[in-house]
């Protein structure tokens, strides 16, 4: 009863489960296992976390593969004008995983680069468990250069993330076959996996049929440009003879190897992240099936302690069955806005201790908080400061901030700098802090601790974001732009607000620009406060409202059974 041992040795791999079966491989450039193993940027690892987390409650038979990023991404630092400083974030893995005693080998530049992994395990109160392999090129055999290779996650130039992407499509697979893991399917999480196609076409003489049989392909990017791509000569030089040159062109695009058109053209199920990134990948993607599989987060992973005492008492099996959130009419309104203030002031005691700012837990408080770049407009609350500061001067207001911006973004870099001068030009109307350095642990506390989650995507662009089903968790209420989930999750009035018009609403960009501009400032002062500080029943209400319909349904154990359903049977 094994899913996979080391090559004859007794030991054994953590998921259980009849040896006549397979199991699934997800494949992640990165993943969010604990916030002090920095192994993720943003999203795309959080939500590979919370998959894993949900494989193992649900029993789900698979494999996490990602790279152990021994430098991590960065810890931020910002002056007192917002300028961002990177700073390494390493860690030592032996002291966190457990090395296995298998090697791999992968060929770059034509140098043999040996590959080792480090095991975690992702376990469940359930008796489920998830081995998570971290690939490492940090070895002695190694020239110095190639040890670097998962050194520092998204670093480096163009050619550094093709080595990188090498060592986890090619190398994950061969240090799964190393560990004698039996795969059935291989999943990858975005396309910097999709070598690891080319890896399963060597190992089946190039038949495309049955490689394509084998691989799931889920993309998040809704935008062209942001596609990995590399030129082949660096191809030809980086990847050598793996397979033959025309065959990957034929796959991967006739003038670069774009790993989009990699994974599109070599996987049988293809799903987008949301039912509106499913729709537009049709103009994305032309003549490709893009399914839709919405994503989730892990509900006991982010509900805070408050409210999971409530839930333990009123809905208990929630955290096996998130379903039975559409309950939670049985919990008093009185409680929930208690564990609601609970929660707020653990946000604002943080606040105090990081900046020494001492906000009011009777203001409104809104969240801004993800990654800083152009897309996510984290200043479009400051489109119109006069009216902003009225509103703040007629109701009450304090917002928080939190995100970093990616060390070459510097864009996203001028955008929180920007923030910090409206938080100066605006300090004696609205209490405004912008917390450093952004990770699991501080997200838990400002998604459960703010009042309202602001979220202001450019449509398309946000494929389909999981901090505001975070927040519902948590019977904090959305107020966001019509994209991605919340296009699902969005009920006016009920689950939340939305900003500016409906993605199938024909208007220009200018008439959606106005649009989200006065919605923003007008639902903000005429529906948003007035509720708040004038009808708590019905902020209550919304609240249950948040938790019963939105919590219950945008969770990863729904997305997880839908992967089983849809993708790996």
């Amino acid at each position: 009863m094994i899913f996979g041992v080391w090559n004859g040795d007794a030991m054994m791999l953590v998921n259980s489960f009849d040896r006549n079966r397979t199991g699934i491989a997800y494949f992640s450039m990165e993943i969010a296992l604990d916030s002090d193993i920095p192994t993720y940027a943003g999203g795309l690892g959080v939500l590979a976390g919370d998959t894993v987390r949900s494989a193992a409650d649900l029993k789900v038979p698979l494999v996490a593969v990602s790279l152990v990023s021994r430098k991590g991404y960065f810890t931020q630092k910002l002056s007192a004008k917002g300028e961002q400083t990177e700073l390494p974030s390493d860690w030592d893995p032996s002291k966190r995983a457990e090395e296995l005693p298998v090697r791999a080998t992968v060929k770059i530049e034509d140098r043999d680069v040996q590959v080792r992994a480090f095991h975690y395990q992702v376990s469940s109160p359930k008796g489920g468990n998830v081995p998570v392999l971290l690939l490492d090129t940090d070895l002695v055999e190694n020239q110095p250069g190639d040890r670097e290779i998962t050194h520092y996650l998204y670093g480096g130039d163009l050619e550094y993330r093709l080595k990188q992407e090498v060592v986890l499509g090619i190398g994950g697979v061969r240090i799964l076959n190393a560990l004698g893991f039996r795969i059935r399917r291989y999943h990858m999480n975005e396309g910097h996996s999709a070598l690891l196609s080319l890896e399963l076409l060597r190992e089946n003489q190039l038949d495309a049929k049955r490689v394509k049989s084998m691989c799931i392909f889920t993309t998040h990017t809704p935008v062209e440009a942001a596609f990995d791509k590399f030129e082949y000569p660096m191809i030809d030089r980086v990847l050598g003879d793996l397979v033959p040159k025309d065959v990957i062109r034929q796959y991967g695009g006739g003038e670069r190897l774009n790993m989009t058109l990699l994974a599109l053209n070599l996987s049988d199920y293809v799903n987008g992240v949301s039912r509106r990134y499913g729709e537009y990948s049709t103009s994305l993607f032309p003549g490709y099936k893009v399914h839709a599989i919405t994503n989730g987060v892990h509900s006991f992973t982010w509900t805070c302690a408050h409210f999971k005492r409530l839930y333990d008492r009123y809905l208990p099996g929630w955290a096996d069955e998130p379903s039975f959130l559409t309950r939670v009419g049985t919990i008093p309104d009185k409680e929930i806005l208690e564990a609601h203030r609970e929660a707020k002031e653990d946000l604002l005691t943080c606040v105090r201790t990081m900046t020494g700012i001492e906000m009011d837990p009777r203001v409104l408080t809104i969240g801004f908080a993800r990654r800083a770049t152009g897309y996510k407009r984290p200043n479009l609350i400051f489109s119109d400061v006069d009216r902003l500061r009225k509103i703040a001067r007629r109701w009450g207001l304090q917002i928080i901030f939190a995100g970093k911006s990616h060390p070459k973004d510097e864009t996203g870099k001028l955008m929180i700098k920007q923030i910090f001068r409206y938080m100066e030009e605006l300090k004696d109307d609205i209490k405004m802090v912008y917390l450093e350095n952004y990770d699991l642990a501080l997200s838990k506390l400002m998604v459960s601790g703010v009042d309202v989650w602001l979220n202001t995507p450019q449509p398309p662009m946000e494929a389909s974001g999981t901090s505001g089903m975070k927040a519902a968790h948590n019977g904090v209420l959305n107020f966001s732009v019509l994209d991605g989930w919340w296009v699902e999750g969005w009920i006016e009035n009920v689950t939340g607000w939305a900003i500016g018009p409906h993605p199938h609403e024909n208007v220009t960009p200018e008439e959606r620009k106005q649009q989200e501009k006065e919605d923003l400032y007008n639902k903000l002062n005429y529906i948003i406060c007035p509720a708040y500080y004038d009808r708590v029943d019905d902020w209550a209400d919304m609240m249950q409202n948040s938790i019963g319909i939105l919590a219950s349904y945008f969770n990863s154990h729904r997305m997880m059974r839908r992967y089983v359903t849809d993708a790996y049977l």
